[in-house]
């Protein structure tokens, strides 16, 4: 069974930092592009910073300079690492897996940054 989940919400003030960590199971993570999306209300589902096998990364031009994503193979984790933190950052992040035409997400963890 793929499982795919995130950790590291929270509340954060504004300028603040936060790191989200996404634990797969159930996949060879090793090949996996691995990527961190938000969402908020109402809104469409958003790319935030991607990691490919290869560790090529590729981001947001919104969280450019601010968000930093990794991963660690031996520990099947993707990490994201979010600095500067700013009330628009606000939203729910998910964790995707793809390789081929398989494709999976987590469940999300709330991020708010408010004062």
């Amino acid at each position: 069974q793929v499982q795919l989940v995130e950790s590291g919400g929270g509340l954060v003030q504004p300028g603040g930092s936060l790191r989200l960590s996404c634990a797969a199971s159930g996949i060879t993570f090793s090949i996996y592009d691995m990527g961190w999306y938000r969402q908020t209300p109402g809104k469409q589902r958003e790319l935030v910073a991607q990691i490919s096998s290869r560790r090529i990364t590729n981001y947001a031009d919104s969280v450019k300079g601010r968000f930093t994503i990794s991963r660690d193979n031996a520990k099947n984790t993707v990490y994201l690492q979010m600095n500067s933190l700013k009330p628009e950052d606000t939203a729910a992040y998910y964790c995707r897996g793809t390789f081929t035409s398989l494709d999976y997400w987590g469940q999300g963890t709330q991020v708010t940054v408010s004062s």
